[in-house]
């Protein structure tokens, strides 16, 4: 409020009562084509969009292109080609955008008339952009359509960004006010006002009350000889004059000029305050109206102070649980970081364990009731001295001494099942990540991403239990993140190769085919080994990309075979289950084969055990699809897994591969391989053939194919061969 109490006036306000000729949307073309700048932009000509025209700029190169980003932020989209300079430097345009110029709010839409350097579904995974198509299908109803999608995104981001820092100036502004904390401290400035106007002694006192509600009366602020009632309730105050004053100010929300002074103060949600000041005197018309008008800034102060106190509490309490929020933790976590305990600190998350399954097996309100429970089991079995926090949806954070903060602590929290609806018991068990503060800890945001570590380490490897953090986790978890970034640029760069290894008869060394393996030399000549790059594929979604890759490139290679083998010869490709569940899996690998001119029983899928952790039901549908269609399935590296003899009879398989761990190395000692001969018994009843992985020596294929095993594959007979080298030993069989 101004000096001359006229309301103040936001520039959001101000620019609605001028109602300006609103600016174009500012539109950035990078292109190293001019033709594609000139027919962009009489694609666009004319158009109008929320109500505002379209004002391009042109780039020829990604360089370029970011000079003018970095130059001016105001950009709303930017049509970006993505093979300019280099086959990439569209792809790297965008990750400059987004982290050098931290600039989130620009719209990104990708364009190419190469698709191969940038496969769609991976670039639209990696890259923060908004829309990625080729140059020939952008027509223009579809290049307009695709805009405007993009401004309206941003149009709504600057929005919200508009809001969010709207509401860091509202909160600053309070505080500048009022330069408060507490109610106490707002009382006091009251005191302090009312008394400077009426140019008395500070002679004062406020009581605050609670109109509508049971909870009494009581004296919050008091200055000179009434000092001495501070937090006294309102009904117990010694002097009658006063007490009456106060009470019916309150009860009749009204100010009272004789006898003294006595002014009312409403606030938000039925709260007041009520003042009293003993003058000597009776006050004139002139200051009565002066007091009225200071009454009504303290009044709009009063409910802005309590709206501070409200938008703190939610931006640092979470209204379920009634327990800090993130923001709450991480303040508590630096304050207590600046305070320099004596004892040692730890940080705690506890996950809970199967929450997002409880949640969509039940409802939202019985997983809130799941977490009101937890909250308050937290608080009353643990040390009263932690601070507990709800940090996001189902995990919670503890802060406290190590000492209280040890993982029997955590697991007593969830010994005892819950009671929850009707008194039902519901067991629950949680996962932890816990860290130890130390002198190196220097910031509350780097403690919660060690603590995360952990717990991610602990819900792999330790679901149930509390894993402390060391520092080779985070340089794991980093190891892994680098290694995922470089298989993104090998695979892109086609550093990625398939190797053969053959399949042969054992009764008399025929190639009955070969399995592909995937092969990743780096430029420097490393060899990466498959076990630690094909996990992370998986665990990103990269395996699905990459897995169709191998299966286009395997068939060409058998396709390049024909004529040369024996028209039975199949590939064997291994296949994840992250694919296999892929809805258009079947459909994509029938049309590939039929691209290159082969038949379903050329073809092999191997997969693992572990799809048996999957929809069976799902599985077992797309399996038999493809052996419909001639495509034999077998069970990889079987006896491993974890797979029920009732789930295995009722899938489709044609072949189980004994794993290498019961042919080779110690299992080679013992009678007639004792587990191998196992799988290929129970192989025989379920009606299926056997392939054995790893054989060495001559005797290992003896005793396997004396005990029925169909075919084997090792280094006996050869290692896996890249293509050349596969044409060679077929040239010498």
């Amino acid at each position: 409020m101004g000096d001359n109490n006229e309301p103040l006036v936001f520039a959001e306000d101000i620019a609605e009562l001028a109602s300006p000729m609103p600016a174009p949307w500012k539109i950035l073309i990078v292109d190293d084509d001019p033709d594609v700048h000139a027919a962009t932009k009489l694609a666009l000509k004319g158009s109008l969009i929320e109500e505002r025209t379209l004002s391009f700029v042109d780039a020829y190169s990604a360089a370029e292109g970011l000079s003018l980003l970095e130059q001016n932020a105001d950009f709303a989209v930017a049509l970006i080609d993505v093979v300019m300079e280099s086959d990439d430097s569209g792809l790297n345009l965008v990750q400059n955008i987004r982290d050098k110029l931290n600039n989130h709010s620009i719209r990104l839409i990708l364009r190419t008339g190469q698709p191969g350097y940038a496969p769609e579904s991976d670039t639209i995974r990696l890259y923060d952009i908004n829309d990625y198509k080729t140059k020939a299908e952008l027509t223009r109803i579809r290049l307009f359509t695709s805009v405007t999608i993009a401004i309206r995104s941003y149009s709504q981001i600057k929005q919200l960004e508009a809001k969010r820092d709207g509401l860091k100036q509202i909160l600053a502004a309070t505080s500048e006010l009022t330069r408060l904390t507490n109610g106490q401290n707002f009382s006091s400035v009251v005191i302090k006002q009312l008394c400077a106007l009426l140019k008395t002694e500070r002679e004062c006192l406020v009581c605050a009350a609670s109109h509508g509600h049971n909870e009494p009366s009581f004296i919050v602020a008091a200055t000179g000889h009434f000092s001495c009632w501070l937090n006294m309730p309102l009904a117990s105050l010694p002097n009658e004059r006063i007490r009456t004053h106060l009470t019916q100010a309150l009860n009749e929300r009204q100010h009272f000029f004789h006898d003294g002074v006595c002014v009312y103060f409403p606030g938000k949600d039925n709260q007041a305050l009520a003042a009293f000041v003993d003058m000597p005197r009776a006050i004139s018309s002139s200051e009565q109206y002066l007091l009225a008008v200071l009454c009504s800034n303290i009044a709009v102060a009063y409910e802005n102070f309590q709206l501070y106190r409200s938008i703190e509490q939610l931006a640092y309490q979470d209204p379920l649980v009634c327990l800090p929020n993130r923001n709450g933790f991480v303040a508590e976590i630096e304050r207590q970081m600046r305070l320099n305990a004596t004892t040692p600190q730890a940080v705690v998350l506890v996950d809970l364990d199967n929450f997002t399954y409880i949640n969509s097996v039940l409802d939202d309100a019985y997983g809130d009731d799941i977490l009101r429970a937890v909250a308050q089991r937290l608080c009353s079995q643990l040390s009263k001295s932690l601070c507990i926090a709800r940090v996001s949806g189902d995990v919670f954070g503890i802060l406290g001494d190590a000492s209280d903060l040890t993982p029997e602590s955590i697991e007593t929290v969830f010994a005892e099942p819950f009671r929850l609806h009707q008194n039902e018991p519901l067991r629950l068990s949680a996962t932890s990540g816990l860290i130890i503060l130390d002198k190196t800890s220097r910031h509350a945001m780097e403690i919660l991403k060690n603590a995360g570590v952990a717990l991610k380490q602990a819900k792999h490897f330790h679901r149930g239990k509390t894993v402390l953090f060391a520092t080779e986790l985070a340089d794991a978890a980093r190891d892994r993140m680098q290694l995922l970034s470089r298989l993104r640029v090998a695979f892109s760069s086609e550093r990625l190769t398939l190797h053969f290894q053959p399949f042969i008869r054992l009764h008399d060394g025929a190639a009955m085919g070969a399995e592909c393996l995937l092969r990743w030399q780096t430029a420097e000549g490393q060899h990466i080994p498959p076990d630690h790059f094909i996990p992370l594929a998986e665990q990103s979604g990269m395996i699905v990309a990459l897995g169709d890759w191998v299966i286009r490139t395997a068939l060409r290679w058998r396709a390049g075979l024909i004529g040369r083998v024996d028209d039975t010869f199949r590939v064997a490709i291994n296949v994840s289950l992250v694919q296999l569940i892929e809805d258009n899996f079947v459909a994509n690998i029938l049309h590939y084969i039929h691209t290159q001119g082969l038949q379903g029983y050329h073809v092999e899928i191997e997969l693992t055990e572990s799809m048996a952790a999957h929809d069976i039901n799902s599985v077992i549908q797309k399996l038999k699809q493809m052996r419909e269609h001639g495509i034999s399935i077998a069970i990889d590296d079987f006896g491993t897994g974890y797979s029920s003899l009732s789930i295995l009879s009722s899938l489709p398989i044609d072949r189980l591969k004994i794993d290498r761990s019961f042919v080779s190395g110690d299992a080679a000692n013992q009678p007639h391989f004792g587990i191998a001969h196992t799988v290929i018994e129970l192989a025989t009843n379920l009606q299926m053939h056997t392939i054995a992985e790893g054989i060495e020596t001559e005797s290992q294929r003896d005793t396997l194919r004396q005990n029925g095993c169909l075919e084997g594959q090792g280094y006996l007979f050869s290692r896996p061969l890249d293509e050349a080298q596969f044409n060679q030993w077929l040239a010498q069989q």
